[in-house]
């Protein structure tokens, strides 16, 4: 019973069992008070009232009680024999992890590898966890030396790990190290488009169709500066031997060269963008009107004109609302191509609740 509560408190074997050890100490009480007076009545050579009826019923009580006990062993006893076996392997558990973690520590002391920070910080916490293990009891508290084990298991996977990691940590920042500059090279190379993109934009079409991207140009040379840095400090940390500095730098290098990258092809997209639809203004609205047609056919096809049909029809007439807007030497063709962008998102949506509802049916 104890070796359940320490082990498994959440079961609360322990209020389980209460009731049943209540009936039994009652029935052993009544048991102790009727000899008693057995004795006093025996001693005195008086009988006692309604005596073969109250050991009838002293009778019935203890077996209750016995009865009591069979059923809740009965209905316990693989929990508790499960209890049993925990609470009697945490010593060996303990004693086994403990084993194991010296063994990595002696490891990693001798790896050549303990300025790492991977390995310093794993040793670190498998120190502490072995701290904490050498202060729990699993004679008092099975479930806090069970916790222990684990907290030093877990710690000694991570610090054996990160040891067999360790030696290939060299190769992989130097093909990091590479790999990043060519993309740097790369994106500074492509960055040189970016502002000839930009006066096209500005001498083909209306301001508003590249005022969202009058920063680009500062900021994606600011990203790109920004990853130079960090790759400097990804060979100085290379160079110092430390080669888990290296590529966190690196990593930190490749998303400030993503960030720019988005920032050049913004424009340059933008442009060949804003050239296909002045070419041919209709195709965008086609592809709309394509979908919105699909969705109506959809919807007779699902039974659910009733419900869409006219949500459908406002649609072809906002698509016809919006290239009629097209007008004038420099149409705003990016608010064209927009509008025409969210009626599509619209009729998506749209699709997806009708292929819903007739699921529903």
């Amino acid at each position: 019973m104890v070796a359940s509560e320490q082990v498994f408190p959440d079961r609360r074997i322990g209020a389980v069992w209460e009731p049943v050890r209540a009936r039994c100490y009652a029935a052993a009480g009544a048991y102790l008070d009727f000899t008693d007076e057995l004795d006093a009545a025996e001693a005195a050579g008086t009988p006692i009232a309604d005596g073969q009826a109250r050991a009838d019923a002293l009778v019935r009580q203890l077996n209750d009680a016995a009865r009591g006990v069979d059923d809740f062993y009965n209905a316990h006893r693989a929990g508790l024999a499960e209890a049993a076996t925990v609470r009697a392997s945490v010593p060996q558990l303990l004693t086994h992890v403990r084993a194991e973690a010296e063994q990595v520590l002696t490891a990693a002391a001798s790896s050549g590898f303990t300025s790492y920070p991977s390995i310093s910080a794993g040793v670190r916490r498998l120190n502490e966890a072995l701290l904490t293990a050498s202060s729990s009891d699993p004679g008092t508290s099975v479930a806090a030396a069970r916790e222990a084990a684990n907290t030093v298991q877990q710690a000694t996977a991570e610090l054996s790990n990160a040891l067999a990691q360790a030696p290939s940590r060299a190769t992989a920042a130097a093909n990091a190290i590479a790999s990043v500059t060519t993309r740097l090279a790369a994106v500074r190379n492509r960055a040189g488009a970016l502002g000839p993109a930009y006066s096209a934009l500005l001498r083909e079409f209306s301001a508003a169709s590249s005022a969202d991207l009058t920063n680009n140009e500062r900021e994606s040379r600011r990203g790109m500066d920004a990853a130079d840095e960090a790759l400097v400090g990804a060979r100085v940390a290379a160079a110092d031997r430390d080669p888990e500095t290296a590529l966190d730098l690196t990593a930190t290098a490749r998303e400030y060269l993503a960030e720019a990258e988005q920032l050049v092809d913004a424009v340059t997209r933008r442009l060949e963008l804003l050239r296909e639809v002045r070419t041919d203004p209709e195709a965008q609205a086609r592809t709309v009107r394509f979908r919105l047609r699909d969705a109506q056919m959809l919807a007779v096809d699902r039974g659910l004109v009733a419900e869409w049909g006219s949500v459908l029809d406002a649609q072809a007439e906002r698509l016809d609302r919006i290239t009629a807007g097209l007008t004038g030497r420099h149409p705003d063709y990016w608010a064209y191509v927009t509008e025409l962008g969210t009626v599509a998102e619209f009729i998506a949506g749209v699709v997806e609740r009708i292929r819903k509802q007739a699921s529903e049916k």
